[in-house]
Order: structure tokens, then C-alpha cells, then sequence
């Protein structure tokens, strides 16, 4: 019988696709800086719509990242996953080799997939038949083949899937692969999410449902958590990889540790279809299952990377389940959304923000709150308005809920 481990896990490189740029660096001087990624919409005609406005990459070549054959291969959220990926592996210097290819897992949360896909062959179908339809349509829009392209480019050849829980699918896939490093399942991961869902369908089906902000005449103002005057949350896209390792190998190869991930849990409110348990008694549970997964500290914990939508329901049951774990300890806790810089890139959301609360727990500089302008009573926490604040981190946490009530928190710490 196979011997169960109990190993710890880094992230020895890290890859982003956001509103505030491509590449690592970009995004992290933005995010200090307090820039929002926020803009109209230019990949269709918005007249007909009520929201204007939301997070797209603006900067992203695919063919800095991508043959130009296997472009017309791959949905857009493929194309950003890739892009991220190897940004991540340039970082890492991981090798994939015949001798441990068994042995490297990829994970890739997706919340949607290839909408663009879906409506750009729809209409091919409909106005010139089933003979212009491209033999690249399924492989371009389903989840699994962000993880597959992955895993083709790289010769990985331990397991390789999505995992699809809404806006939780990227933290999910990075639990899962740490989850897996840890237990000795695998040595080595390549994971993260990815979303490109800034269609006529997407941002019209999430208007239809009102979830979004109509702050057509200030959109970099439109995502502002915890705020008194936020309106919904502002959609976007984008994509972010982490290379997750076995520590001790890790160290034995000489690669650059950025922080580690020490603890994960993820649960389910079994509340509602979209809206949050109110009170916020399930995702506090996660919370506290995630610290005693990593056998941590509660008052050792600095910062929390809040899911932080900017929706009046979740914003509220959030701050409440922070105070059912830390108590009076709560106001001393810093807590901030970057979604209010990037927006709400969905799938994406949990993987980008794993790098975020990664980076911060490094560089010792927790990001902000932007647009903190008119305090809400039921949002009493330090959110860490509008500036940027550079403290020590001894633990983070970083917050991910979905649709369906889906749950999870991952904890992360220095490298040493």
C-alpha cells in the first residue's frame, strides 16, 4: 500500500492575464499603485445593454505566447491560460522531463468556458450551415482542454482536469493540487483558472439576473467593495497560473520559493442557487477548517484577500463570517478585495487572487480597497481603503464563494 504523506507545498512561479495588464510585474505595480483595470467594452456593440463597462484585458497578444497555427485552435480563455502558464514556468525554471512527466499534475479552474465560441459558431451555423462549422468548435470551448493544451505543450502527464465551481473553480483546482502534492499523490503542479466571458451572452445574462453594476458614467469607480453606494459587481476576464512543488524538492533543485500554501478547505452553504448564506455561518466554517487544515493560528492571521464582490448580500455575509472566526480580533484584521481593482474575473477570480495574496505575503505590502468612499455600517472591518499598506504578514488568507453555494479558503505564508 502506497505511504499516505503529510508534505508541504510552495509556489516556485506565478503567471497572470488581468485587467491590469499581462505579466507579473504589471500587475503587481498597478495593484500597489490602486489603478483599476475597469473600462467601456469594445469587443461588441453595448448600445442595448445596460452595463457598458467591465474588465478586459487590453494588452494581450496571442501570438507573444502561442504558434500562430494553434491560435484558431483555442477559445480566448485557453489562449490566456497558456500565456499564463508559461510565464509561470519561465519563473520556476521546472523541468519536465520523461523521468517525472508521470509525476506533474495540471489543474485549471474554469467557471464557463468558451463562450465566445458558443455564439460566434451558433451564428455560423445558423446563417451558413453545418459545413462552415469548424472541426475546432468543441476542443476551442470546453474547460478541460485549458488543462489538455497545458499538459500537451509541457509533456505533463499526471492527471489533468478542470475543476468548474463558479467563481470558486481556480481556488478549487489549487486545493486540489496542493491537496494532491501534499498527500504524495503527485511532486509537482501547473495550475490556476482562467475566464473570458465578456460576450453578449455573458455580460447579458448576468445584467438580466441585475448582479451587475450600472455605473455606466464612472466604471473605474463601479467595483467598490464594502462600500455603501457599491451596485453590483463588475464583470471581467483573465487568467493567472501558479507552479506548485514538494518543498523539499523544490529547495533541492535550487528554485526561487515565493511563498507556500499551508492550509485549504472548501465547502458548500446548501443555501441557494446564487445568494450567500446571510449570516455567514458556512463560510466561516471554512475558514476555520482551512486554519485547522494547516494546523495555524487564528491570531496569527494578518491579512484576508476577501472574496469582496461588491454585491449589497455578499459583501455583508462575508464580513460577518470574518467576525465569527476572530471575534473582537476581527478590527484588527486586514482585509481588502482586489476585485476592486481587476473587477470579477469569475473562474478566474480565485487563482488570480491566490497570486495576489501570495505577492503581498512576500513583498510585506497588502493591497487596497479602492473606491472606499462611503462607509456602510454593516462593513465595519479595516478594509484597507483606497491605499496600499505595507505591514508584515505572518499568515493570509485568501477567500473564494461561487454560485451554488460553493466555498473555499486557502492560507498562505512566507517562504521560510
Amino acid at each position: 500500500m502506497r505511504k499516505i504523506l503529510d508534505r508541504r507545498v510552495v509556489i516556485t512561479g506565478t503567471g497572470l492575464v488581468t485587467p491590469l495588464g499581462t505579466g507579473v510585474d504589471k500587475n503587481w505595480e498597478a495593484l500597489v499603485a490602486g489603478h483599476s483595470g475597469i473600462r467601456p467594452l469594445t469587443r461588441f456593440d453595448t448600445a442595448q445593454f445596460p452595463v457598458k463597462f467591465g474588465g478586459e484585458v487590453a494588452d494581450f497578444n496571442a501570438e507573444d505566447w502561442i504558434e500562430k497555427r494553434d491560435i484558431k485552435k483555442m477559445d480566448l480563455f485557453i489562449q490566456y491560460s497558456l500565456a499564463a502558464t508559461e510565464q509561470a514556468m519561465r519563473e520556476s525554471g521546472l523541468k519536465i522531463t520523461e523521468d517525472n512527466a508521470d509525476r506533474v499534475a495540471v489543474l485549471v479552474g474554469v467557471g464557463i468556458g468558451g463562450l465566445s465560441t458558443i455564439e460566434e459558431s451558433h451564428k455560423i451555423l445558423m446563417t451558413s450551415g453545418l459545413h462552415r462549422l469548424t472541426p475546432f468548435f468543441i476542443p476551442k470551448l470546453i474547460g478541460n482542454l485549458a488543462p489538455g493544451q497545458i499538459s500537451i505543450k509541457y509533456g505533463a502527464r499526471g492527471v489533468s482536469f478542470t475543476t468548474t465551481s463558479a467563481c470558486a473553480s481556480g481556488s478549487h483546482a489549487i486545493g486540489e493540487a496542493y491537496r494532491m502534492i501534499r498527500l504524495g499523490f503527485i511532486d509537482a503542479a501547473i495550475t490556476g483558472g482562467s475566464e473570458a466571458a465578456l460576450t453578449p451572452l455573458g455580460v447579458g445574462g448576468f445584467a438580466a439576473m441585475r448582479a451587475l453594476s450600472t455605473r455606466n458614467d464612472a466604471p473605474k469607480k463601479a467595483s467598490r467593495p464594502f462600500d455603501k453606494e457599491r451596485d453590483g459587481f463588475v464583470i471581467a476576464e483573465g487568467s493567472a497560473a501558479l507552479i506548485l512543488e514538494d518543498r523539499e524538492s523544490a529547495i533541492a533543485r535550487g528554485a526561487n520559493i515565493i511563498a507556500e500554501i499551508c492550509g485549504y478547505a472548501a465547502n458548500s452553504d446548501a443555501h441557494h442557487i446564487t445568494a450567500p448564506s446571510p449570516e455567514g455561518r458556512f463560510t466561516a466554517n471554512c475558514m476555520m477548517m482551512c486554519l485547522e487544515d494547516g494546523d495555524l493560528d487564528p491570531n496569527q492571521v494578518d491579512y484576508i484577500n476577501a472574496h469582496g464582490t461588491s454585491t449589497e448580500q455578499g459583501d455583508i455575509a462575508e464580513t460577518k463570517a470574518i467576525k465569527r472566526v476572530f471575534g473582537e480580533r476581527a478590527l484588527k484584521v486586514a482585509v481588502s478585495s482586489t476585485k476592486s481593482m481587476t473587477g470579477h474575473t469569475l473562474g478566474a477570480a480565485g487563482a488570480i487572487e491566490s497570486v495576489f495574496t501570495a505577492l503581498a505575503v512576500k513583498n510585506g505590502i497588502i493591497p487596497p480597497t479602492i473606491n472606499q468612499e462611503v462607509p456602510d455600517p454593516e462593513c465595519d472591518l479595516d478594509y484597507v481603503p483606497n491605499q496600499a499598506r505595507r505591514a508584515p504578514i505572518r499568515i493570509a488568507l485568501n477567500n473564494s464563494f461561487g454560485f451554488g453555494g460553493t466555498n473555499t479558503t486557502l492560507a498562505f505564508r512566507a517562504a521560510n
